[in-house]
């Protein structure tokens, strides 16, 4: 998958989600990065929660919705190729960012590459 296509759909969803989700939610997701992107630590709390807080999983659905949307449509208007469609559940969000979440400083690491680049290759996407 072509780099320049990642960072588009990166910059895509950062931008339209960013505030989003601190604002939907306040009391209850952590901080964003310093840079204002949506960490791990925020993903992997609307994760825990959402099977109890109704909040928690209307946040994590709009979020998740708007990741998958844009990692598809920068792929269909790149010259990417896939064997199969992008997919996304929470199950597949919860596996792109356990590695991460074992990480020490899980709030400034961004969610957003890690769960794209995990649908690109369930995918089977290749960039030309």
């Amino acid at each position: 998958m072509s780099r320049h296509l990642i960072r588009l759909a990166f910059a895509v969803v950062a931008f339209a989600f960013a505030a989003a989700i601190p604002v939907a939610c306040p009391s209850m997701a952590t901080p964003s990065t310093s840079r204002g992107l949506i960490s791990v630590a925020q993903v992997m709390q609307m994760l825990e929660k959402a099977p109890t807080d109704r909040t928690a999983q209307q946040v994590l659905t709009a979020y998740l919705a708007g990741v998958g949307e844009a990692a598809s449509a920068v792929t269909s208007m790149g010259s990417a190729t896939c064997r199969t469609t992008l997919s996304l559940s929470a199950a597949n969000v919860r596996h792109a960012l356990k590695t991460a979440a074992s990480a020490p400083d899980t709030a400034e690491t961004p969610a957003t590459p890690l769960i794209v680049r995990d649908m690109l290759i369930r995918a089977g996407c290749n960039g030309q």
